[in-house]
């Protein structure tokens, strides 16, 4: 029974990292729609769905009780706003990103998600870095040191993701929000800004939104995109060991570098190859350190890793 239930929750959490992966094919499809636009309606639909998710699994009671828990509690108050408005910009750059042809940085940065992670864990924690850390960082910042002589300037989009997700994990750690109502109250948040904007673009006759049939259940969809594979990543880490899970999260950028460079042609020079392989040294490093640990370094790789494009 145990295998079992281990090799189910490697299912569900390997196909939510593969759903993550891919995740560039479904913002292509809205490549003529501006990204603040895209951004403004993944939030609502996901809002919008994930209500319609929480009274189907009869979780809208949970809901509204710990509504009212966190509006007693400004301390988590401040740390739901915050891990809003971090995911949102997240969500928004990875957008940007893909629809400008920048698909390899999206999956640099979340290659180096975990390491930046473990960092904000040192800085704001005070959590202390054996060797084998501190070894993976420097390999880390030797790749995107290349990067940056090769394009000529710093990967600011890689960095940019790196560093909002791993804040917004350090945020969600503040809240300990069950999944399907933590989305909720993110998404919640943030929703009255992104409903004005997109009343604003149909007021000034810009909102793409009734473009075509097509172009609108696609950013209707968007919500689903979102919340699905952050459902069945829930429901699989419940069941595979922590280790395990640790090395699955690098499916997502791994198949994010293959559509980039395979499938939407950006281009993956020499310079990028050395890069990447700092990267990949840096992270089987870090991983291998953490799985020699056993429980205690697997349950701090779970603490540090939130994903999410």
């Amino acid at each position: 029974m145990k295998l079992s239930n281990e090799k189910e929750g490697a299912f569900y959490a390997a196909l939510s990292y593969i759903i993550w992966g891919i995740i560039p094919v479904y913002w292509k499809m809205l490549q003529d729609v501006a990204a603040d636009e895209i951004l403004a309606h993944r939030v609502l639909w996901s809002f919008i769905f994930m209500v319609g998710l929480l009274l189907a699994t009869k979780k809208w009671n949970s809901f509204v009780a710990f509504v009212k828990e966190i509006s007693h509690n400004p301390k988590k108050l401040f740390a739901l706003l915050t891990a809003s408005l971090l995911v949102s910009a997240n969500w928004g750059v990875f957008i940007w990103a893909v629809n400008s042809g920048h698909i390899l940085q999206t999956s640099l940065g979340y290659y180096i998600n975990p390491l930046i992670s473990v960092l904000l864990g040192m800085l704001v924690l005070k959590e202390k870095l054996n060797s084998a850390q501190i070894l993976s960082f420097a390999l880390a910042a030797i790749g995107v040191l290349i990067l940056g002589i090769h394009y000529g300037e710093i990967p600011w989009v890689s960095l940019i993701l790196a560093i909002t997700f791993g804040l917004y994990g350090l945020a969600k750690k503040m809240i300990s929000a069950e999944a399907s109502i933590g989305l909720t109250l993110e998404t919640m948040m943030v929703t009255p800004i992104a409903l004005g904007y997109l009343v604003y673009l149909m007021v000034t006759s810009e909102s793409q939104f009734f473009v075509s049939a097509d172009t609108a259940l696609l950013l209707m969809g968007g919500g689903i995109a979102t919340a699905l594979p952050l459902l069945y990543f829930a429901k699989g880490a419940q069941k595979v060991p922590l280790s395990m899970l640790g090395f699955l999260q690098y499916i997502a950028p791994t198949l994010t570098l293959i559509l980039g460079v395979f499938v939407y042609n950006e281009s993956f020079t020499k310079m990028h190859l050395l890069a990447f392989l700092f990267i990949w040294g840096a992270l089987t490093i870090y991983s291998l350190s953490m799985t020699k640990w056993g429980v205690s370094g697997a349950q701090k790789m779970k603490n540090r890793m939130k994903i999410g494009a």
